[in-house]
């Protein structure tokens, strides 16, 4: 930058007073290399700009806004054609920022003042992107310090043990792509006694799915203790969630709930527009049931029927979010077919061994690849009477 126009030149500073402008040159260093904060660091250089070289004042524009930054002391009001400009470059030769000086009216400003704004510019720019740095580095671990919390809250919201029911075993697991995720699992027990289990997926993953999820089992939960059918549950939830608003909408859900009842061979259950459920029969045959009603929440006024199945024993169920197909090789994707033909090949009726099997089969089938969504699963089986479990 030529800013000969600004300054004359004065060769004959005294060895005193250049001593004293590098004590003041190494102060600043001092000051603005400490981890105070971006604000902090231009305030300090302003301050020490205007306090040795006697300036009016100093302030640091914003390159991109052209806001003020910072301001200290008198500075002159826009435009600052007669001011001294100084760009603040980072290490990738990006303008951090742009400093204005404005000497005093008939001041001469020297070489070495240019020097000392220079030596002061240079030091301040590394500064304030290290203090740039930094700032984003403390936002990050707060931010990951949250997404740890809701993490551990998620969790907790999961059922805390599988119910205990004679002649049946029930196992789950649920992992997450992100720190939480958009899908949910429940169980639990109803006022008559029958169990009711749920499987259910958010659209989109993170934060605001998991949000979303965690309405929904507050939801389902309060409708499920006023003693109301399957449907009417999917019915409810599904116009709630749509009329909470376009929002909402955009993070519809898709679902599976099978409700057991004391002392029965059968289940009922309600799709709703998830992915198809497989029922394995003791013989080998298998039953997938499909989606009887689009997603809750995405339109309004839906309705959902039940079906009511049989579930021998030595029957298996599983219920699972579309996680589970999505798992890629190369380019192919797993998908429903090779999952129910893995959960099919399972001669166990021990859940927590054919959510082993199938979870060892996905990483094998990716090659150990990073999730990509989240994956829950439910498995539940009946008993054979022979079996130690009946």
């Amino acid at each position: 930058m030529d800013t000969s126009n600004h300054f004359a030149a004065q060769n004959n500073m005294s060895l005193e007073q250049q001593v004293v402008r590098l004590q003041a040159l190494l102060e600043a260093t001092r000051l603005i290399h400490s981890t105070a904060p971006a604000s902090e660091v231009l305030t300090q250089a302003a301050h020490i700009l205007v306090r040795e070289l006697e300036l009016d004042g100093a302030m640091f524009l914003d390159p991109r806004s052209g806001q003020i930054m910072v301001a200290y002391g008198e500075v002159p009001e826009a435009p600052w054609e007669k001011c001294l400009r100084f760009p603040l470059y980072s290490k990738n030769q990006e303008v951090l920022a742009e400093l204005i000086i404005a000497p005093t009216a008939g001041a001469n400003f020297s070489v070495y003042d240019q020097d000392f704004v220079e030596g002061l510019a240079l030091q301040t720019a590394l500064a304030l992107e290290n203090a740039t740095l930094h700032e984003r580095d403390l936002a990050w671990a707060r931010v990951q310090q949250d997404l740890d919390t809701a993490r551990a809250v998620q969790r907790s919201l999961l059922p805390i043990a599988t119910p205990d029911i004679p002649g049946f075993s029930i196992a789950w697991r649920s992992t997450t792509c992100y720190e939480v995720g958009g899908d949910y699992l429940d169980t639990f027990s109803l006022p008559d006694g029958s169990h009711l289990m749920v499987v259910a997926d958010v659209a989109g993953k993170g934060l605001t799915s998991a949000i979303v999820a965690s309405g929904f089992r507050a939801a389902i939960r309060s409708l499920a203790s006023q003693q109301v059918t399957l449907e009417q549950i999917a019915a409810r939830i599904g116009q709630q969630h749509w009329e909470e608003g376009v929002e909402a909408r955009r993070r519809y859900m898709t679902a599976l709930l099978l409700r057991l009842p004391v002392k029965a061979s059968s289940i009922e259950i309600v799709n709703a527009g998830h992915n198809p459920a497989a029922l394995v029969l003791p013989e080998g045959t298998v039953r997938m049931i499909g989606a009887s009603g689009v997603p809750l929440g995405i339109l309004p006024g839906m309705s959902y029927t039940a079906q009511t199945l049989e579930f021998p024993a030595g029957a298996r169920i599983l219920l699972y979010t579309d996680g589970l197909t999505e798992v890629f090789q190369d380019e192919e994707e797993f998908g429903e077919e090779r999952l129910v033909a893995t959960f099919r090949r399972e001669v166990s009726l021990q859940p927590d061994d054919i959510l082993d099997s199938i979870w060892q089969t996905l990483a094998s089938y990716s090659n150990n690849a990073p999730q990509t969504d989240d994956m829950t699963a439910l498995v539940m089986c009946r008993h054979t009477p022979n079996s130690e479990n009946w």
